[in-house]
């Protein structure tokens, strides 16, 4: 074989490796996304089985709140997360909009992940399961 044939060989051996890599990435994601979901539902579930009422949710951008339009409960004391009634995830943070403080802002629902904060700070990542049970007994208590 000719060394041009071996390196075609090579560059598509490494494609299809890249390809398959990233197909069982994508796989392990969405099941991680599936997961992630499963707890959120039973969150509200218990949550409304606790009677504790959902509140409006609101997006912050350094200090600024702006109304959403979306109600549930917030994952974290800072309100950097939430979770509407129906269980859809939220990142409620936004950049800061004057047209966000007079007209409120849209957010769309991101895929929930099973470790919050990963890749942030030491100490900062928490499994979401973790995270959930933490936020029942706050409001609880």
């Amino acid at each position: 074989m000719s060394a041009d044939a071996d390196g075609e060989v090579w560059r598509r051996r490494r494609r299809e490796a890249a390809d398959a890599h990233a197909a069982a990435a994508d796989r392990a994601r969405r099941r991680d996304v599936a997961q992630a979901r499963e707890l959120l539902d039973g969150f509200v579930a218990e949550v409304r089985r606790r009677g504790i009422e959902p509140e409006p949710l609101l997006a912050s951008a350094q200090g600024r709140r702006y109304r959403t339009g979306l109600t549930g409960w917030y994952l974290r004391r800072d309100g950097s997360l939430g979770v509407d009634v129906d269980g859809a995830f939220y990142l409620l943070g936004v950049p800061r909009s004057l047209a966000g403080l007079l007209r409120g802002v849209r957010l769309e629902p991101a895929d929930p992940p099973l470790q919050v904060g990963r890749g942030a700070r030491d100490g900062e990542a928490i499994d979401l399961s973790d995270l959930l049970a933490r936020r029942l007994a706050d409001l609880d208590g």
